[in-house]
């Protein structure tokens, strides 16, 4: 934590956990805001809906490989100088997606964006336990989860209208415009929070000593499986949108917000609940709490799935569900994870984001393109990626027990 903290942010506690949220939503507002448009895109530019789902995993991947890098230069040259230039850079890669004329280009410019988006969200969590204790840092990450909740929920809404009425183009000069707000606000107030005296030399040696130091720690591989997997349990149906909400249930593109609004809803009670427990019960027990929801309705989901033809009435409500039981428990394992290495946070934010964001690319470039034409393998993927970050806790809670078991004031 950095030592003069209090006089860094002399604001409300909740106007820095909107600061930091609006600087992380550059990434669901990247995926969420174009989802609507894929068969309006594909038309255009004549495409494959494989060759549209690549402009996915090209995003994604992005975001994996620049994610190994965010952290480690923040935790070098401080966390502000990465955010703006991150910012700056998918201000810049949105404009070329607009001004693409072939999925190619597309694909490029979807990759640029990927590259540069996850600076927000690697450094505002470095950037949270800069400034506060750890049960604060729980209530203001579950804050940040709550606010950043809303971008998703409305960016189809938005997506869908201007496609609708504008085209898809203006949907990546929306961005674009986005970026540049971000830019001026961050730039205007967002102070720099890593202490001169917490800063680590930047040179090749001393990143990969420290990646080794993180990548061989068995804890933190477990931390990262538990929290960063089972978020394709919910994040495979937002990659399978076009398909399972346009194909599956009949929804119209304008009609594909009542499914981010659930799912985001979800997220944000989740997050609000998580801030209501912090300091009151021991950390493991709330994550414990977190996979027994997501485990419960993933196989009530898979069941409903097997028995009965897939309805609006009734299949987005599990996502919802499952979107709840992981964000009570991910912003107690993010903070699990960045306070095994003090002196390495950011770097510690970003290959858990890495680790995170490989399994999205995998999940969005092969998984989802096989499996997004059936619901009930949707169900069952969904499952067993769940079921990954389950084993993940249970092993790490056997060999380490003692993780996560103290009430943090």
């Amino acid at each position: 934590m950095n030592p003069d903290a209090d006089t860094l942010w002399r604001a409300p506690r909740w106007a820095l956990a909107v600061l930091l949220a609006v600087l992380g939503m550059l990434g669901p507002f990247s995926i969420d805001t174009y989802l609507p448009a894929f068969s309006g895109i594909a038309r255009s530019l004549g495409a494959t809906p494989v060759e549209m789902q690549q402009t996915l995993s090209a995003y994604l991947f992005g975001f994996a490989f620049m994610n190994l890098f965010h952290g480690a230069l923040s935790d070098s040259i401080g966390r502000r100088p990465v955010v703006l230039w991150g910012i700056a850079a998918f201000t810049l890669a949105s404009a070329g997606c607009a001004l693409s004329h072939s999925i190619g280009q597309l694909v490029f410019f979807r990759a640029l964006q990927g590259l540069s988006t996850g600076a927000g969200i690697v450094v505002s969590r470095a950037v949270i336990r800069d400034m506060f204790p750890p049960a604060q840092a729980q209530k203001v990450m579950s804050q940040v989860t709550i606010y950043f909740g809303v971008a998703p929920a409305i960016a189809p809404i938005i997506g869908g209208w201007l496609f609708v009425h504008t085209g898809w183009h203006s949907i990546f000069w929306f961005l674009t415009g986005v970026g540049v707000l971000l830019w001026a606000a961050n730039f205007r107030l967002l102070p720099e929070t890593l202490h001169v005296s917490q800063r680590q030399p930047f040179n090749v040696p001393h990143l990969l000593r420290g990646y080794w130091q993180l990548g061989s720690n068995p804890r933190f591989l477990l931390l990262a499986l538990a929290s960063g997997v089972p978020f394709n349990g919910m994040f495979l149906y937002v990659l399978a949108a076009p398909a399972f909400l346009g194909d599956h249930l009949g929804l119209a593109p304008t009609q594909f917000f009542w499914f981010f609004v659930l799912t985001i809803s979800g997220i944000m009670l989740g997050a609000w609940v998580s801030g209501r427990m912090a300091g009151k019960i021991a950390p493991k027990r709330q994550i414990r709490h977190g996979f027994v929801i997501m485990l419960s309705v993933s196989l009530l989901n898979l069941a409903a799935n097997l028995l009965f033809k897939a309805h609006a009435g009734w299949s987005l409500l599990p996502v919802a569900v499952f979107a709840f039981g992981w964000a009570l428990m991910v912003p107690v394992v993010t903070l699990l994870v960045l306070d095994l290495h003090p002196e390495r946070r950011g770097m510690a934010s970003s290959l858990q984001a890495f680790i995170g964001s490989t399994a999205n690319g995998l999940v969005a470039g092969v998984i989802a393109p096989l499996i997004m034409h059936s619901t009930v393998l949707l169900a069952l993927a969904s499952l067993l990626m769940m079921c990954i970050g389950l084993v993940a806790w249970v092993v790490l809670h056997t060999r380490w027990p003692e993780i996560g078991r103290a009430v943090e004031g």
